[in-house]
């Protein structure tokens, strides 16, 4: 079941300070370590694929309860500290540039005995599906791969609206992805919810998306013929289309009637003949303008309507490096790590007392916040 949410991520200037990385790094390490050894490497990817347990995670480390931040700086923190040998499982990729080399580093996994080829077609299948089949004005910058040894793995990327400073973040899981283009979130996030959107992977866009494979496998150049029929004289908006309008309200860019679309892409899903949309999604070129134009054919010409609607909760154990809502308490911070490690090491020597202790203060937390000591 996805959830989806709302939650104030907003760009935030500077960086996290290094006294703070150099805590968060051993107390990312202790709690995904207690995890992983009380119910294994899949519990931990459920976590971390799940937007509210991955926030109140960046919380509890010390991060901004509301940056954009929390997102890349926690990703890194985890990436940095996962082992196969000490947790399990590892984190790839980052932001930027990072996230581009993130195939290459899951195929050299196969050094490892994994599928690396596999793993990389999955990044790069859930990169194109909120780059191109989810359409809300944000741009993807930022993607970390993590995966166990049995190759369950867990995605989390984020995007920008360059326009509002707004961010963006998708949660995925391999257990629950039955289908990479039909609703396959664990979770989204994200500080607004846009009054349009294209989501292509809404159960309510199953006949658009089966004509817009059906209109791929036509004549290219009647494919043309049915975009351009659409594009109205001297228009680029949709609200020629629309009756009734008022008060006129300009029309998100990403339901624009895009100006043209890759005809090289188009030509090229011609001569593969895509058996599903998700064989015509992950063809190279199919991007946001040309599934934009093959969604817009489909509803306008073929009545095959996408779906417009958005798809889209915190904690504090040791403040924000911004001082919100309250200063890290840095001799705290440092306790509570020597408390995590000195439990790590007593659990596996038999004295289970410190680990009943942390178990017995579920009873006084907030249920978001039980999760962590479960």
């Amino acid at each position: 079941m996805m959830r989806a949410g709302v939650a104030d991520l907003k760009l935030h200037p500077g960086k996290a300070p290094h006294w703070l990385i150099q805590r968060m790094m051993p107390m990312a390490s202790a709690i995904c370590e207690f995890i992983v050894d009380e119910y294994g490497t899949i519990e931990l990817l459920r976590r971390l694929s799940d937007p509210v347990y991955f926030q109140a995670l960046s919380n509890v480390l010390g991060y901004d309860w509301d940056s954009s931040g929390s997102t890349t700086v926690t990703c890194g923190v985890l990436k940095s500290v996962l082992s196969f040998e000490k947790h399990g499982l590892v984190g790839v990729g980052g932001k930027g540039l990072a996230s581009l080399r993130t195939p290459d580093q899951l195929r050299a996994l196969e050094d490892r005995g994994l599928d690396g080829k596999r793993l990389a077609w999955t990044s790069r299948a859930v990169a194109k599906v909120d780059s191109a089949a989810i359409q809300a004005g944000y741009q993807l910058y930022h993607h970390v791969f993590f995966v166990d040894q049995d190759e369950n793995w867990t995605v989390v990327q984020q995007g920008m609206d360059s326009k509002t400073g707004d961010a963006r973040r998708y949660h995925w899981i391999s257990e629950y992805v039955h289908s990479f283009v039909e609703e396959p979130h664990s979770g989204i996030i994200s500080g607004e919810v846009k009054s349009m959107t294209l989501d292509m992977t809404s159960k309510k866009s199953d006949d658009c998306r089966s004509t817009s494979v059906d209109i791929v496998k036509d004549d290219p150049h009647r494919i043309r013929r049915l975009f351009e029929s659409i594009q109205p004289h001297g228009e680029t908006t949709l609200v020629p289309w629309l009756d009734d309008i008022e008060p006129i309200v300009e029309i998100p860019s990403y339901k624009v009637i895009p100006r043209t679309m890759d005809w090289e892409a188009v030509r090229k899903a011609y001569e593969t003949q895509p058996k599903n949309y998700e064989n015509l999604l992950m063809i190279e070129g199919i991007g946001p303008a040309t599934v934009r134009g093959l969604a817009l054919i489909a509803e306008m010409i073929f009545g095959s309507a996408p779906s417009w609607s958005d798809p889209v909760r915190m904690t504090f154990a040791f403040g924000g490096k911004d001082g919100v809502p309250f200063p890290v308490p840095r001799k705290g911070y440092d306790k509570a790590i020597l408390f995590m490690e000195q439990t790590l090491n007593d659990a596996r020597i038999g004295n289970r007392d410190r680990v009943v202790a942390l178990k017995r203060l579920r009873r006084f937390a907030p249920p978001i916040l039980r999760t962590l000591t479960d």
